[in-house]
Formats: C-alpha cells, structure tokens, sequence
C-alpha cells in the first residue's frame, strides 16, 4: 500500500522513505514496529482501566506429539506468549476435558500426523471426540493450527488438517490461518509464531510486543535442531555375530562441555550426509560444474554444488510436492502426464523406492543455474533414533543403536541416508552434528516401585537397555518385564550379556525372547505374550506401565491386538470392554509408544 501526502500527515520525502521501507520488513519487523509506535503513546486513564478490566488474553496450546516435536514447540511458544503478559495453559490432546472446550476463547493446536495419516497416540480420545456426536459448537472459539508432517508421507499433515476444518464447523473462526510444516520446520513454524502474535496485537496493543528476534532466541536457544552440537564418536560397533543377515551399530558419543542432558526415553537427532558414490553419479548426469557456488539457506551460507548435494539437500526421497516443483522449472511433457490426476496411482507407484538420480535419468534435468536446481530441493532432515544410554549411568555420554538399511529396488542398491553414513563412514573419533530430542510421552513412571512392561524387537530394544540402566541407578524396586525378537538367537540377540547381568542383579526380572528364524514356524514377541496372558493381566492389574518400540505397521500393530485379546480373555470383558481398558491405560500414560 503506497502512502499519499494528502491523505497522511507525512511530507513527500517521509512518505518515499517509508513507501521503499515497509514492502521489505518481515511479519516479525512490523510486530516490534507496531509495538514500538504504540509503546511511545500515552493512553488516556479511560484506556488504560479498560485494558485492566479485561486482564490479560486466556491463551490455551494443545498439542498431539509422538516424538515430542509438537510438544517441544508447544513450550517455547508458550514461553513468548507469557512474555507477552498472556495467561497461557498447555496440555497434552489427552488431558483435555471435553465439557472444557466450550469455555476456551482463544485456542492454538500444534500436531504431528503419525503413521499413515492418523493423530498421534496422544491426541486420539481428543480427535475421537471433536469428530463425534458429542463436540459442542465453539462460536466463540479463536483458533489457529500449526501442523508438522513429512511430505514423503502421502497424508502430509492429515491431523493438523482434520482439525483446522472441524474447529471451523464447530463454529470457530480462524485467528490465523493453518500453517503446514515438512521434517524441517524451524523457519516455518517461527512464522506461523510470528502471524499469531500480530493477530493477537490486532486485538490487544496494551501489551508489550515480542519481537522475531525474540521468538527465534526461544526456539533456538543453546544446541537444538538448528543448531546442533559436534559430538565426537567415542565408540561404533556392530552388535550381529558373523553371518547375520543384518547389521546393528552401538554408537557411543561423547557430550562433554556440551551442557546437553537427557532422560530414558528421549531421542538423538543426527545429521547425516550423502553418500558421495551417489552425489557424484548425481553429478554426472547433470551439466553443471561440482564446483558451482550456490546460496543454501536464508542466511546466504554459500557451498560448492557438491559439498551442498552431499552435506545439505534431501536426494534420496522422491515426493509428490517435489515432482510438482520440477515440473515447473521443466519443460518435459511425460513429467506433466505423470502429474495430471488421472495418473496419481502411477505417480503413486513411482514415487515408491525411487530417488533424484531415477528421476534425472527418467525424465531428465531442470534449471538453467545449479542455483534453480537445488532451489525445489529440501533440506535433508536429522534422523531421530532412541537413545540407548542413561546418563546417571554414563555421564557425558549418549549411546544409540542403529539398524543399518539396504536394500535393492527398481535394479539398483540403495541405502539409508544415515545408517549406512554411520555404519560405513563413521570412526571412532569423527564428529557428528547432532542434538537431543525430548520425548515425554515415553518416559519411566515416577513412582520407581511401579512394575514396567517393555516390548522392544530389534532395534526397539534400544530405549529399555536406558531405562535398565536408569532404574539400576536409582535402585528402583519395581518389577520389570523384557520381550524381546529378533531372527537368530546366535547372530542377533542384541545386548545378550547385558541382559543376562542385569537378569541375574535382579534389575531385570523377565525376560522373554523370541528368534522368528530358529523354529520352523515363525514366532514373534505378540505370540510369547500371549503365551504368558495370565500373568501378564495380572501385572496390568498390579497397575504396571506399557511401553512398546519399533515398527508400526506391524509389531506395534500386533502387539496392541495381542493385548486387547489377552484383556479381553483373562479379564473377562467384551472386545469393547477390553479396547477401553487400553484407551484408560494411555490416558494414565500407563501405555507409551515410541513407534516408527
């Protein structure tokens, strides 16, 4: 909007200045701007007994969070709103009270979308509820939602998008519109923080203004996401014996002066990079110069095109979103079939197992610089493993257990980007970007006398050696039960020794284990708790906790199904019965997942 010397009190010069000024401010710049201006006026004593007759906004924040990623954002948004002078309260979707929603005025979602397009554990009973019969009309509802997916995920953002639509049948009215957040969400999800406090001001000026520089610092401070921490590998060894199909890396890293802390049940974040075997084949089939400098951030960090290919950008995932993107800078026509709608299975079937160089040699390249190429690229994302270690037990240190990836598709090896990074180019004193994830929906219980159940196959045994190690630390009483799987009990038995010291201290108190491979029939852990169903039922009973990690699609599928039966058979109860046993355990946070 360009400013006219007859209808403001600015004269021609002061109009030119602020007419080349405010296109180029972010929404953060105007926040302080409007704050500053309206900090320098005196309200009148009328005013003023207004705003504190009205108090202060009742700001309410609830998040769904399978990671702790929509929880993490969640507290430090809720940091800067109480910065602000407002009265915020934040829950988790499972401590909502229904009969409390038509009470709330002013109302902020930030989800993830777990698994194929559904909310995550934490957020179920409430998405259940808003979705049924029972939800109230919300007319005097304010809401804004913050959604954070993956978009190699065909339900990219399903939850946060479920909810923004309901809230506004309900009758809500958007404070500030939904924003949709891929794997690297800082930026976005610092703007869409930014929107809802300007929306916010629009309502309230009385109240100081944060500014962007302020909302960063909360969502960047110390080693985080954004700027991760260069962990020294201590230790990266392969737990299979000779001859196993597959290959586990024990990775111990040192945190020492780091300041960074972590409880059983969190997660490590490592950056990975490239193979360079594929960034230079990704090379050759392009025009442009490895050397080429191109611009990779907002800070305008410069790398070579290689070193950006092989340290920065995502190439080893084909999306829908990116195909779009590229077929904007191409002019190949058979990449426009495969994007037209009557194609999306097609495109669907493509996308599968494909990466950047499939597609080069499939529908060729696109840009007239390296810059433009890299520009529809994202920016390859932390992988999140469980952390393997307790700290009281291993101070400074932070353990992972990592289940290298390979597999051959569509004629070619492939890999994954950051298993195979550790598993074959990690060495004992090289360093790692990394930071620490907090998880609290995967956390022992605080009561140490309350017995645990642990269900870990592979790699999901990774978080129950942490807790093992906690509890043996603080002494716990509480009973505790290990299931166990893997394919052969010579090669794959993760931790065997451990196990078998903590087995004999008494701080392990079962263990039952389950190799697929080494029966004629295979056996998995669902199948030994089932064999074990009195006594499990009985455990559930003395009130012990639930904790399940691994694969969701079908472990943790089959392990849930296991238990409503054994419910349902040893407590007596109908299937419904016995599936809101389980829905009442979650909500007692009695039953955690840690699932992928």
């Amino acid at each position: 909007m360009q400013l006219k010397v007859m209808n403001s009190p600015f004269n021609q010069e002061q109009a030119d200045i602020l007419n080349g000024l405010l296109p180029t401010l972010s929404v953060g710049q105007k926040i302080w701007l409007s704050g500053y201006l309206a900090a320098g006026q005196s309200a009148s004593v009328l005013e003023i007994q207004e705003v504190q007759k009205a108090g202060p906004k009742e700001i309410t924040i609830l998040y769904g969070s399978q990671t702790g990623n929509a929880h993490g954002l969640a507290k430090k948004f809720g940091k800067v709103l109480e910065e602000n002078r407002y009265h915020v309260t934040i829950l988790s979707m499972n401590d909502v009270k229904p009969n409390n929603m038509k009470k709330i005025q002013y109302l902020l979602i930030i989800t993830s979308t777990h698994g194929e397009g559904e909310p995550p554990d934490n957020a179920l009973s409430f998405h259940e509820f808003l979705h049924g019969k029972r939800a109230p009309r919300l007319d005097d509802l304010h809401f804004s939602v913050l959604s954070l997916g993956d978009s190699s995920y065909e339900f990219f953002c399903q939850t946060g998008k479920e909810f923004d639509v309901r809230l506004a049948e309900l009758g809500g009215k958007r404070l500030y519109p939904r924003v949709d957040c891929d794997v690297d969400y800082d930026e976005t999800a610092a703007d869409w923080m930014e929107g809802v406090l300007l929306s916010l001001k629009e309502d309230d000026r009385e109240y100081a203004v944060h500014t962007a520089a302020a909302t960063a610092e909360a969502i960047d401070s110390a080693y985080s996401r954004t700027n991760p921490y260069k962990a020294e590998v201590l230790e990266n060894i392969n737990l299979n014996g000779r001859g196993s199909n597959k290959e586990t890396r024990h990775v111990e890293l040192s945190l020492e002066g780091s300041g960074l802390i972590y409880e059983p049940g969190d997660c490590v974040g490592i950056y990975p990079e490239n193979n360079p075997v594929l960034v230079d084949r990704l090379i050759e089939e392009l025009i442009w110069d490895p050397e080429d400098p191109v611009t990779v951030n907002k800070d305008g960090n410069v790398l070579s095109f290689r070193e950006a290919l092989l340290s920065y950008y995502e190439i080893t995932v084909l999306t829908k979103q990116l195909v779009e993107k590229i077929a904007q800078l191409s002019a190949n026509d058979h990449l426009r079939e495969l994007l037209s709608p009557n194609n999306s299975v097609k495109l669907k079937e493509y996308l599968e197992g494909r990466d950047l160089l499939d597609f080069i040699r499939d529908y060729g390249s696109w840009g007239e610089s390296a810059q433009e190429f890299v520009s529809v690229l994202r920016k390859i994302p932390a992988r999140l493993y469980s952390i393997s270690s307790s700290l009281l037990a291993n101070p400074d240190e932070v353990h992972v257990t990592i289940g290298t990836v390979r597999y051959k598709a569509h004629g070619r090896e492939r890999e994954g980007v950051c298993s195979t990074f550790c598993a074959d180019r990690v060495q004992p004193g090289d360093l790692l970007n990394v930071y620490i994830q907090h998880n609290e929906n995967f956390k022992l219980p605080a009561n140490p006398n309350t017995p645990i159940i642990m269900i870990g196959p592979g790699t999901g045994v990774a978080p129950f050696r942490a807790f093992m190690q906690e509890r043996e630390e603080l002494g716990a009483k509480g009973k505790s039960w290990l299931f166990f799987g893997e394919q052969h009990f010579v090669t794959d038995f993760l931790y065997q020794t451990e196990w078998q010291k903590l087995l004999n201290k008494g701080v392990l108190t079962k263990m039952d284990v389950a190799f697929s491979r080494d029966t004629e029939k295979k056996i998995y852990v669902q199948h030994r708790m089932l064999e074990h169903s009195k006594e499990l039922f009985r455990w559930l009973e003395e009130g012990a906790a639930v904790y399940i990690c691994g694969d969701e699609k079908n472990m943790a599928r089959d392990v849930h199904s296991a238990f409503i039966e054994i419910i349902e058979r040893e407590g007596g109860m109908s299937r419904e019965e016995a599936e809101g046993y389980l829905t009442s355990m979650q909500q007692q946070k009695r039953y955690q997942r840690d699932v992928y």
